[in-house]
């Protein structure tokens, strides 16, 4: 399916160079039938080499064998792949862009950055490219995106999805997820990609998390009231002042060091034997990486833990929080390095905290600011992916019913 008012390189613009040739046809029958894919160019497709957003990685790692556990999946549910699709390098970003392969096109907010690091999977999702794409999630790199280019995402409780034959980042954080336009084949794919334990409920209460709020551009956190306050009739709405209780830096902060130091142990001895030139801001992080103890890990791990405590007892079963997904709306594609930075800082205020917990997260395309996608975010109890997903074909009456504009531009920064 493409959108008609979509041209071709907007479009083409999601996938990489390497992309699939031809489509890849899934089995004749099943619960996905009917319906093309795109992946994020981390998992195996048989034949090919998954890059990572690094032509070196590609280069010096064989073609796959098989597909990665997830991509046949999907094929045996009936779906077929009809591309590959641009992430950060080496996952190391929320922005979106890539040295190497490009920038995708955010279609629903152009001249803005599509958000990463499944820029190019969500770009599909958006433009019409595909009807449903997968990605993976380690520090928002499927919420923010969504959010971004006006699309349901879903990071789903931590080891719910497979991962075999697929490169990952950092093992204390890593989940899966995926992008649609709508919110019945949002809801459809999770029959298929969701692997575990369920633990389903009906949900009877709303948190708003009013610290996330203060995270966030004061437009948008009108937003996330006005949202709420759609919901009165359907749940009770509750608030919470302090999810953190030293603050969500203090969370923050401490994923930054563990994250870090896990993303050198992956791709450090590559780099150090390889030396690929690495692209703006890439290198920069993988630097700093570089230099993380495990004594500063051990340290930090000790807040995750704390975190992980304090995330689940806000969420009984029955309950869910709601947040903003991102604390702006997608910067502009010329924005300056420094203001880029202070975007992603003030993103993983809000991100760490399902990265952290490993709890489900669906963000949803709810409104409009200056023309540009609003995404916000329902957190849900570990296993309750399904019933999130349920509830996002509720509310989808909901989605783009809120229309904001400020006098002046948004900021790209708060």
């Amino acid at each position: 399916m493409k959108r008609p008012d979509v041209n071709d390189q907007l479009i083409h613009s999601a996938f990489v160079p390497h992309t699939v040739q031809q489509p890849i046809i899934g089995a004749e029958s099943g619960p996905l039938e009917g319906l093309t894919v795109a992946v994020k160019d981390m998992f195996d497709i048989k034949g090919s080499s998954a890059s990572g957003g690094s032509p070196a990685w590609r280069a010096a790692h064989e073609p796959a064998t098989e597909h990665s556990g997830a991509v046949q999946r999907v094929l045996n549910a009936g779906a077929t792949v009809t591309g590959t699709t641009v992430c950060d390098e080496f996952f190391y970003s929320t922005v979106g862009a890539n040295a190497h392969y490009g920038t995708p096109v955010n279609v629903r907010a152009p001249g803005r950055i599509p958000g990463g690091s499944s820029s190019g999977s969500a770009s599909a999702a958006a433009s019409g490219a595909c009807d449903f794409a997968i990605g993976s999630d380690t520090g928002g790199s499927v919420r923010v995106p969504a959010a971004l280019c006006g699309v349901y995402g879903i990071r789903v409780t931590r080891g719910r999805f497979d991962f075999t034959g697929s490169m990952q980042m950092a093992p204390t954080f890593d989940a899966g997820g995926w992008f649609a336009a709508t919110p019945g084949v949002f809801r459809r794919v999770g029959k298929v990609l969701l692997t575990g334990q369920s633990v389903p409920a009906p949900v009877t209460k709303a948190v708003i998390l009013e610290d996330a709020l203060e995270c966030a551009d004061p437009d948008i956190a009108r937003i996330v009231e006005e949202f709420a306050e759609a919901l009165t009739g359907h749940l009770t709405i509750d608030r919470d002042t302090a999810t953190s209780p030293g603050g969500l830096d203090t969370w923050r902060e401490a994923m930054r060091i563990v994250q870090a130091r896990e993303v050198w142990q992956t791709f450090g001895p590559f780099l150090q034997t390889h030396t690929p030139e690495l692209g703006p801001g890439i290198k920069e992080r993988m630097a700093i990486a570089s230099t993380v103890t495990d004594a500063e890990a051990t340290q930090a791990r000790t807040i995750l833990t704390q975190a992980t405590a304090r995330m689940e007892e806000l969420t009984p079963t029955g309950t869910v929080l709601i947040v903003p997904t991102t604390a702006v709306i997608a910067p502009l594609l010329d924005e300056a390095p420094e203001g880029l930075e202070t975007y992603r800082v003030n993103g993983m205020r809000l991100s760490c905290m399902t990265s952290i917990s490993g709890q489900p997260q669906i963000t949803l395309p709810i409104a409009t600011l200056n023309g540009a996608p609003v995404g916000i975010s329902l957190i849900g109890w570990p296993g309750a992916d399904e019933t999130l997903l349920n509830l996002t074909t509720t509310l989808s009456t909901l989605a783009g019913a809120i229309n904001h504009t400020t006098h002046d531009r948004a900021p790209a920064t708060t």
